[in-house]
């Protein structure tokens, strides 16, 4: 079976890129790391890399639930998790979750979509 999603290199070049731009203009102020647009402690949808690249992510998320809230099923290209101590399960409307742990991303293949997802107060998966 193909994996279903695969991390890519991308997330950790842009976190570098504006890392990099940060020290040269940032302030004392700002402490928290760059997060793509997703702020702390939100999990952020993210359509495309364009979007991604640019910040925007496409929906986002923050409550801890027992059950998935419903999301809309459409092909996400990457999921950031923003949350220190929080795992985040995300259903795929093939069938099947992920479990995307805590302070961490994915990107998905193109025939993979998301419709569900269950942030927990758990830090493992």
């Amino acid at each position: 079976m193909k994996p279903v999603i695969r991390k890519i290199a991308s997330f950790a070049g842009v976190a570098m890129a504006v890392a990099t731009m940060s020290m040269t203009d940032a302030s004392a102020a700002h402490a928290e790391p760059p997060t793509q647009g997703c702020p702390y402690p939100y999990v952020c949808f993210y359509v495309d890399n364009n979007a991604l690249l640019a910040g925007t992510p496409i929906s986002k998320y923050r409550d801890v639930t027992s059950g998935y809230q419903a999301v809309t099923p459409r092909p996400h290209y990457g999921v950031l998790n923003t949350r220190n101590d929080d795992v985040v399960y995300l259903r795929l409307q093939s069938g099947g979750s992920i479990c995307l742990g805590p302070n961490t991303q994915t990107v998905f293949t193109n025939s993979y979509s998301v419709n569900g997802i269950k942030i927990s107060s758990s830090s493992t998966c």
